[in-house]
């Protein structure tokens, strides 16, 4: 049976939470739920490492702005975890090319990590904080969920993974006038820490500054 349905899936994931993906993974196989899961991803520093930043990252992702600086700093990671993960479930499978494995788990994982960055962008230009804490423990379970799925079911978890990319990709689009005004505000914010280093004062909302 070829792999690829699992490492779309485990792409498709590692941009949501790539460190929840190497964990479960790697616990998946540790207890012999699956016999796909290679060792490296088994080996205790390694699970002891993501558990940690798993942990950080579980809650970074519920605060507002820190979220989205926490996204920020994962453009690389999680692409990079995705391609790294699909290697190496390609390398134990033997059904398909490592290359070609890492470029689908890399580019799956690049498409679900710009729908969550953008949609959390979206989300922080609303003024309470309580959709952050929602949206993430949401993708925490989906993650968790789908991921597990596909450890029985690959192909209907790849399916299931294709369908909440493309819906998504399309939120995003919708969403493009809330995230340049969540850009807009951030480029703000740093004018006027950069304005308060130099002694000066904040532009007011018209984008004036204030003169005594």
């Amino acid at each position: 049976m070829s792999v690829l349905p699992l490492v779309f899936t485990s792409g498709w994931a590692s941009g949501i939470n790539a460190y929840a993906v190497v964990l479960l993974l790697g616990i998946f196989g540790a207890t012999g739920l699956t016999d796909e899961v290679p060792e490296t991803l088994q080996r205790p520093e390694i699970l002891i490492t993501v558990g940690v930043l798993f942990l950080f990252e579980a809650v970074a992702d519920k605060i507002p702005y820190v979220d989205s600086v926490w996204d920020s700093v994962h453009t690389v990671v999680r692409p990079a975890a995705g391609a790294w993960v699909g290697a190496l479930l390609a390398g134990q499978s033997g059904s398909v090319s490592d290359l070609w494995a890492g470029v689908l788990g890399g580019s799956t994982a690049l498409a679900s990590h710009t729908v969550k960055a953008g949609t959390r962008m979206a989300i922080n230009t609303s003024p309470e904080p309580f959709s952050n804490f929602v949206m993430s423990t949401a993708e925490d379970i989906g993650v968790a969920g789908i991921l597990t799925f596909a450890m029985f079911h690959p192909e209907a978890a790849a399916i299931i993974a294709a369908v909440l990319l493309a819906s998504g990709l399309v939120v995003v689009y919708f969403l493009v006038s809330r995230i340049r005004r969540f850009m807009r505000r951030r480029a703000q914010r740093r004018e006027e820490r950069r304005l308060a280093q130099r002694g000066g004062q904040p532009p007011d909302r018209t984008g004036s500054v204030h003169r005594d």
